[in-house]
């Protein structure tokens, strides 16, 4: 399979069901509007094929061609240079260190975070308020501009809005003090790019 996928025209993304990275990766190719094969893994369960593409063995995982790419923020990277229209970044310097410094912390910040929660019991409580905590923390970043941080959607967003999506599931309500947060994501979710992001599983965490 290694040789047969390397030597495809088509991108292929291996990808788990319901990961907050993989949705990233895929919210920037539905933005992009590009065609690409989307292969559904377990994460406990890796076929040997991908251990053959990427050593690391983890998610997501781009081939391109002779290319293979593991790394979350490199294959975003690399998927706004090689598909240029729509820009998910500004073209100034500043801003786009802005937008680059806040996805860090989220990394950061949210996501371990979002994986405490996952993970259950009691520690997942816990999680929970931190998470709310610094999201409503955040307001100011989404008062900045129509998307975050940002006027156009940009590649913090492919970010956010997947933390944002998930928050029903995780059992993190953010109530009035957070209507701006729950307002931006709603203005993404009713787009057809985001529509197409969305795997089976991940459309079920919304009621």
């Amino acid at each position: 399979m290694v040789s047969s996928v390397r030597n495809r025209t088509i991108l292929t993304l291996f990808t788990s069901a319901d990961a907050v990275q993989c949705h990233r990766v895929r919210m920037v190719l539905a933005a992009k509007g590009v065609v690409y094969d989307r292969v559904v893994v377990h994460p406990d369960k890796l076929p040997e094929d991908l251990h053959d593409l990427n050593p690391y063995g983890t998610l997501p995982t781009l081939v391109d061609r002779d290319l293979v790419l593991h790394d979350t923020a490199v294959i975003c990277e690399y998927l706004d240079e090689r598909y240029p229209h729509p820009p998910l970044m500004p073209i100034d310097p500043l801003s786009r260190a802005r937008l680059r410094l806040a996805m860090v912390c989220i990394e950061h910040d949210w996501l371990p975070l979002i994986e405490t929660i996952g993970q259950g019991g009691r520690k997942a409580d816990t999680a929970r308020k931190h998470l709310r905590e610094q999201l409503l923390a955040a307001r100011p970043l989404f008062k900045a501009a129509k998307f975050f941080l940002n006027p156009e959607l940009s590649l913090a967003d492919c970010l956010v809005v997947p933390v944002i999506w998930r928050l029903q599931a995780l059992g993190v309500k953010l109530g009035r003090e957070g209507k701006v947060i729950t307002d931006y994501g709603e203005r993404i979710f009713h787009s057809q790019g985001f529509a197409r992001s969305l795997s089976d599983e991940e459309r079920l965490m919304v009621e």
